[in-house]
């Protein structure tokens, strides 16, 4: 591990001046990053800490939370709000990790968690155009069963490991970001940015800015839940993923949020499958057809090809456990 400073800034201000010096990381839990400096993925010259900010989870005017970057994830899920509201939420965080791990990982850390693609973390053995732009991507004939069926490009078919943001995904959260050109609010579902030919630009975030705050909106869901299949039941991340809220009305959908982990290079909105289903009914064979329209352009390899029949089991036992009747 290459030497590096330490700073700890006390106020949105500094760590943005911090931030904005050049080779620099921001630094949460550091149960991503320093896992990546030890294997020379990530190489900073220095290391500002933002565990002093705010770790706030407050209600909104309008019924929802805004909850501060620095908030621990074990916190988020102890939340008695977040678990009344928010069910797919609590339940994602619990499947993401240990409670070690909940009780270090912050949230802001958790929208920056980079993929945990094998080839991605084995810098002397292996090609990456995510770690180094134009060597690239030893994945697409390697192993790849843990890789992106849609979303994924010739350059990189990572995928996002975070179960957190997948569920706020399905929840239309917002990121709320500040720099030295201000403060500015990003959707969860375009804060990640899909591989095209630059897979190391991995967000939208700029140069300098850091993440303050993601704010959730009151839920329209009257149900939902977060389902993660895995090859162990414990500290694994995702084949597939779901996380899905849904409010029956008359027998009919009437409001649906569907994401999913595993299957992307982000956590991948389900707009498609959402518009299949939303105003119909709740059928396994109506699930089947969104399931077909939402992986329509999927490109699967042969390793993960699989994934395609698991998402749609998946979903469809997700939105059956939902609609088990009108609430």
């Amino acid at each position: 591990m290459m030497p590096f400073s330490y700073r700890r800034p006390s106020s949105i201000d500094q760590a943005i001046q911090m931030a904005a010096s050049g080779g620099g990381r921001l630094l949460g839990g550091g149960t991503n990053l320093v896992d990546l400096m030890r294997k020379g993925v990530e190489r900073p010259s220095s290391l500002v800490d933002v565990t002093a900010l705010s770790d706030a989870i407050e209600e909104t005017s309008d019924g929802g939370l805004l909850i501060g970057a620095a908030a621990r994830n074990s916190a988020v899920v102890a939340h008695p709000l977040i678990r009344a509201r928010y069910p797919m939420l609590a339940r994602a965080i619990l499947a993401g990790a240990s409670a070690q791990i909940r009780n270090m990982a912050t949230v802001g850390g958790n929208l920056m968690q980079r993929t945990r693609c094998l080839y991605f973390q084995d810098v002397p053995g292996s090609r990456c155009n995510k770690r180094a732009p134009g060597s690239g991507c030893d994945a697409t004939g390697g192993f790849n069963r843990y890789h992106a069926i849609i979303g994924a490009s010739p350059a990189c078919i990572a995928t996002h490991p975070s179960d957190m943001c997948v569920a706020l995904a399905a929840l239309d959260a917002r990121i709320h970001v500040a720099g030295a050109d201000g403060a500015r609010t990003i959707r969860m579902i375009d804060f990640h940015r899909l591989p095209g030919e630059r897979p190391d630009l991995e967000t939208l975030l700029e140069p300098g800015e850091v993440i303050v705050a993601v704010e959730i909106a009151a839920s329209p869901f009257v149900g939902s839940t977060y389902r993660k299949v895995r090859d162990r039941a414990s500290y694994a991340f995702a084949l597939v993923s779901v996380a899905a809220g849904l409010t029956m009305r008359a027998g009919t959908i009437a409001e649906i949020g569907i994401a999913f982990g595993g299957i992307a290079p982000k956590p991948w909105r389900a707009f498609k499958a959402e518009a299949a289903l939303r105003g119909g009914p709740a059928t396994a064979q109506a699930f089947a057809a969104a399931m077909s329209d939402e992986l329509a352009d999927a490109a699967p390899l042969p390793g993960n090809a699989f994934k395609i029949e698991l998402a749609q089991r998946t979903l469809g036992a997700v939105l059956a456990e939902l609609s088990g009747g009108d609430r």
